[in-house]
């Protein structure tokens, strides 16, 4: 079985670059590094945020590798799914020899099997994993509940040591949380303070991309105890929270990151980018809350880097 993993702190599932239709590794090198600079705890590579589904299994490897080599010894996770117990098991043999701080494993998609099924496609995960997994609880992904009673009988598996939670069932949350097994980490970003509070580990926050000092400061405070300046914190940061969401995920994100001048403001379809005036209105506040990102932005500009940013110029419309 693999060694323990601390899974605590402030994890992003990071977004993939693409420029001109193809993966951007060194922008995705030159975030993956700015983040860690940062103070980030870990980084999910090839989860949903990445657009996971649209790269092909080669686009993915050369992800992770530019991840783990930009990491520079932060844990990297890597995102798996898919609704072949045989194909999934494949990939999890694949990457053992991968230095992996874990596995970040949704139930099967689209299927939609009963209770036992889930039990038994995670058990099956876990014992072929040479690394740890943390099961992805997100059934309006997958169309696949992972019930309170499931869960809670695989946080006794050995290799089973964490749940980004995303499952939306408050009480399913506090009964892992209650049991002490897993490590909790908040999957859904307006989640976050709730679930801290509540004793929950960390969280995987996309829009953490952003701001994300604030971020690491807010979980900080939160560990600490510090109740006052976190919520406070919270409170200035909630805006952008709902912005990194006012569309599908992680079109904003990269919209807003485009704006910093990190990346172009690409996706593959069916995903699109951004687009709306609520952008305009976000980016002054993102400029007060992170105000790095303005630099960034100017020398991008300066640079006349600002109409290749996405088609139609940095906000894609």
């Amino acid at each position: 079985m693999s060694a323990p993993t601390d899974f605590s702190g402030l994890w992003i599932p990071l977004i993939t670059p693409f420029a001109d239709g193809s993966v951007d590794l060194p922008g995705l090198s030159r975030l993956t590094r700015r983040l860690r600079d940062d103070g980030v705890s870990g980084f999910v590579a090839c989860g949903s945020t990445g657009e996971a589904a649209a790269l092909t299994a080669d686009e993915q490897y050369q992800v992770l590798q530019t991840v783990l080599d930009a990491a520079d010894g932060l844990p990297v996770v890597f995102g798996v799914a898919g609704s072949s117990q045989r194909e999934v098991l494949d990939k999890v043999r694949e990457l053992g020899p991968w230095p992996l701080a874990g596995l970040l494993v949704s139930a099967p998609q689209y299927v939609r099997p009963g209770q036992n099924g889930v039990r038994q496609w995670f058990e099956a995960i876990a014992d072929a994993a040479s690394q740890p997994v943390m099961v992805y609880d997100i059934p309006y992904r997958t169309g696949s509940t992972i019930g309170r009673d499931t869960l809670l009988s695989l946080a006794r598996h050995p290799n089973i040591r964490a749940v980004k939670d995303c499952g939306g069932d408050a009480a399913k949350t506090l009964a892992v949380l209650n049991d002490g097994c897993l490590q909790l980490l908040a999957g859904e970003d307006l989640q976050i303070f709730a679930t801290l509070a509540h004793g929950g580990s960390g969280a995987i926050a996309a829009s953490a991309h952003v701001a994300t000092r604030q971020f690491v400061r807010l979980m900080n405070d939160l560990r600490t105890g510090d109740w006052h300046t976190a919520r406070a914190q919270w409170l200035c940061l909630l805006p952008l929270i709902e912005g990194a969401f006012a569309q599908p995920n992680p079109g904003p994100v990269k919209a807003m990151l485009a704006a910093r001048g990190e990346i172009r403001n690409e996706l593959r379809l069916p995903m699109q980018a951004a687009t709306g005036p609520w952008l305009d209105a976000l980016l002054p506040m993102l400029s007060a809350l992170d105000p790095q990102g303005d630099s960034a932005a100017s020398h991008w500009r300066e640079e006349g880097n600002l109409a290749r940013a996405g088609q139609g110029g940095v906000f894609g419309t």
